[in-house]
């Protein structure tokens, strides 16, 4: 059970480094849009059509593909102020609980991202000015939920595994 549970987390490991690696060209390719965006402006006269859309579909791209890495890395805000003083057992419970219940969001969450950008494709929506389908950026926050999802099943069985133990 163990190897199966290292190669589960070495896996979603992975994945989430990939994906954070696309977050970080998403968050260069903002950057270098908005300097250019903002010289055109003032230099040339001549803004850049669509920036302020494009900047936003690619804030989603940044957001919700470093989700994952930042759950790896524990970077997520937690309060602890009253778990901290628990004896061990109980703490390794709260944990996965909290594992349990955030595993359970991010599958509710990649299931129905996933129907509403199948109702997206199916209804044409597009953004207003450049006419860039919101499906796919829909269905890379369904894609970016899953290597969350399969951090915190990790984290929960780990998490219970301790609680077990002690």
């Amino acid at each position: 059970m163990s190897s199966i549970i290292d190669l589960l987390e070495r896996f979603s490991t992975a994945f989430s480094y990939w994906l954070n690696w696309i977050a970080g060209v998403a968050l260069v390719a903002m950057l270098a849009l908005t300097v250019t965006d903002i010289i055109g402006v003032k230099v040339f006269n001549w803004p850049v059509p669509g920036a302020i859309e494009i900047v936003g579909f690619l804030g989603v791209l940044v957001i919700g593909f470093a989700i994952a890495y930042t759950q790896k890395l524990h970077g997520h805000i937690q309060v602890e102020f009253f778990v901290i003083h628990l004896p061990p057992r109980l703490r390794a419970s709260v944990n996965a609980l909290v594992s349990l219940l955030g595993t359970g969001l991010f599958a509710v969450l990649s299931w129905r991202s996933y129907d509403y950008a199948r109702s997206l494709q199916n209804a044409g929506e597009v953004s207003m000015t450049q006419n860039i389908p919101f499906y796919p950026f829909v269905h890379a926050i369904a894609l970016c939920c899953i290597p969350v999802c399969l951090l915190l099943l990790v984290e929960f069985i780990r998490a219970v595994t301790e609680a077990v133990k002690k």
